[in-house]
């Protein structure tokens, strides 16, 4: 198996749908040499006044995943983004996964974000933790996908782990407030720790979000990590990393407990 390419768009969208298209179109088209591309939650649309989110939502064959698709069928790459999808009178904080080919999956989010003062599910419907779950494969490899207040739930990534994923997606929008680029940071290294996984992670930059976006090996490495600006982020995953760590570290073999969900 190849070694597996990266990319993360960090950046900080606004409330204006055409320009955040527009404004992604130099860093998709930079990503040409790379087989993923990974965008934060809420790319297409982000309103900092949470009732006012859902005027951005769209169907899944609107023009932000239209426009996503397109650029994965220039480029070759699978891109994997955040967006407010619109299904009848729900709307659902969804990450879809795109191809060459099309749309290869979504996910919709099961945990939302109503902590720390907010209340995601006031205006946005939960995905149910019974939805199959997004697992995607590029190059032999395994993504599984989730994102942003899922990471505080272990079991979101070991369920992805446990259907396979050697890589966990994570684009997120994390909030900015004391101890919060802590808790994103020991958080995401964590999920990489116990479940012995790549983590990549796509966040916004400031000001909506912490920035620190990162991609993290199996032992809990650090292999690039922003600050709080916009910017694009590469790195090529090795794919003996995962296997040599499982053997050196057989924690997930060793378990005694499943995870099912409720």
């Amino acid at each position: 198996m190849e070694g597996l390419r990266v990319g993360i768009v960090q950046f900080a969208p606004g409330s204006d749908a055409g320009r955040n298209r527009d404004y992604l179109h130099v860093p998709l088209l930079g990503s040409a040499v790379a087989d993923v591309v990974v965008l934060p939650e809420y790319s297409a649309f982000f309103h900092p006044d949470l009732a006012a989110r859902a005027a951005g939502a769209e169907p899944l064959d609107g023009p932000f995943v239209n426009f996503l698709m397109g650029h994965a069928k220039k480029s070759g790459a699978t891109i994997v983004a955040g967006f407010l999808e619109k299904a009848g009178e729900r709307v659902y904080n969804t990450v879809i996964a795109v191809g060459p080919s099309g749309l290869l999956g979504r996910y919709r989010k099961i945990h939302l974000y109503d902590a720390f003062g907010s209340r995601e599910s006031d205006f946005i419907t939960a995905g149910s933790p019974t939805d199959p779950l997004l697992v995607i494969p590029v190059k032999g490899w395994k993504l599984g996908i989730q994102t942003c207040y899922d990471i505080r739930f272990p079991e979101v990534s070991r369920r992805l782990v446990d259907a396979g994923a050697e890589v966990l997606v994570v684009p997120s929008d994390w909030v900015p407030g004391p101890r919060k680029v802590d808790h994103w940071t020991t958080l995401l290294t964590a999920r990489a720790i116990e479940n012995v996984s790549w983590v990549v992670a796509a966040n916004h930059a400031a000001s909506s979000g912490t920035g620190h976006s990162m991609v993290i090996d199996p032992y809990g490495q650090r292999i690039v990590e922003a600050q709080d600006a916009p910017v694009f982020l590469d790195a090529e995953l090795n794919p003996d990393d995962v296997p040599t760590a499982r053997i050196s570290n057989p924690s997930v073999a060793q378990r005694r407990f499943r995870v099912v969900p409720g």
